[in-house]
């Protein structure tokens, strides 16, 4: 009876190492760092790589930046990579990036990861599958190195006491080097300002045989407009407006674009006479009555011819 005992607890024995056996060869996990000791403020990668068999996956939550645990150092960021091979083998692979700014702690640590993994079965989601088991990912230790004695209670990284004066040749040699500075700038300014002033486009202005053969084809157009429609009235005194305004620049040198009637008859009464102030302040006033005022109010087709000889007679005799 005891040996049928013993035989059974043998068994049992084997089989659960041969299922642990089996376990380790599904998850393969190692974990490594790029240094084995630091400088303040340099950089430390520690990287996981677990390998899973046919038909084993872990949950990558628990690889989660989150999940590390570590003491003494910052971490800065993370990144995975998931690979698959031809035996269905998938490895993936966890970096973080850590750093310290600490002084006072001999060694930086990171705890070991607890991993859990899974079987998938045909037609299972991997989220309804219950844990097969547990791997842990180790730790790392990495030393320290500073520059600053230990065993100090504060550590003063600059000195309190003021610097000492300069040399008078070395003071001397700021205001010196600041006038070479300004002396050289001043060209340099003038240079740019030049070259931005020859790349700028300059309008070449038309000259008065230009203006006035452009202003004949302007009558000549308004003269061919079908004023019978509201539509080519509208157009008609539009034309105008601009032929009027137009001359009254290139003649009087009055920028007239902006100016109401009256403005600008006010300063053609200051000019040399050339222009005749009454046309032109009834041409541009019928424009302002027939471009703004409502459409059952707009001028007769009589009315826009009519205006539109009056703006032949301040174009030809001025």
């Amino acid at each position: 009876m005891i040996a049928r005992r013993l035989a059974v607890c043998f068994v049992v024995s084997c089989l659960s190492a041969a299922a642990l056996a089996a376990q380790s060869r599904d998850v393969d996990v190692r974990a490594v760092v790029d240094k084995t000791a630091v400088w303040v403020a340099d950089r430390v990668t520690y990287t996981i790589t677990i390998a899973c068999g046919n038909g084993v996956d872990i949950l990558a939550d628990d690889l989660s930046r989150d999940k590390l645990r570590v003491e003494g150092f910052e971490i800065l960021g993370s990144r995975s990579d998931r690979v698959s091979d031809r035996d269905n083998r998938t490895v993936y692979t966890f970096s973080y990036e850590l750093t310290t700014y600490r002084v006072d702690v001999p060694e930086l640590k990171v705890a070991p990861l607890t991993v859990r993994y899974y079987v998938r079965r045909p037609g299972q989601r991997l989220e309804d599958a219950a844990p097969a088991g547990e791997v842990q990912a180790p730790g790392a230790v990495v030393a320290l190195r500073s520059a600053l004695p230990d065993g100090q209670d504060t550590y003063d990284i600059r000195d309190g006491r003021n610097p000492r004066p300069r040399r008078l040749r070395y003071a001397w040699l700021q205001p010196i080097g600041l006038g070479l500075v300004l002396i050289a700038i001043v060209p340099a300014a003038v240079g740019v300002i030049a070259a931005v002033r020859r790349a700028r486009p300059r309008e070449k202005p038309r000259s008065a045989r230009r203006v006035q053969h452009d202003e004949r084809a302007s009558l000549e157009a308004l003269k061919a407009l079908d004023v019978s429609t509201p539509a080519g009235r509208l157009e008609a005194y539009s034309r105008l407006n601009a032929l009027v305004r137009d001359h009254v620049r290139h003649v009087a040198g009055v920028d007239a674009a902006g100016l109401t009637p009256a403005e600008i008859g006010a300063a053609l009464s200051r000019q040399n006479g050339r222009v005749p102030i009454e046309l032109v302040a009834g041409v541009l006033e019928a424009c302002d009555r027939a471009r703004y005022a409502p459409p059952d109010a707009l001028p007769s087709a009589d009315a826009c011819r009519r205006a539109i000889e009056q703006c032949e007679q301040v174009v030809r005799h001025s």
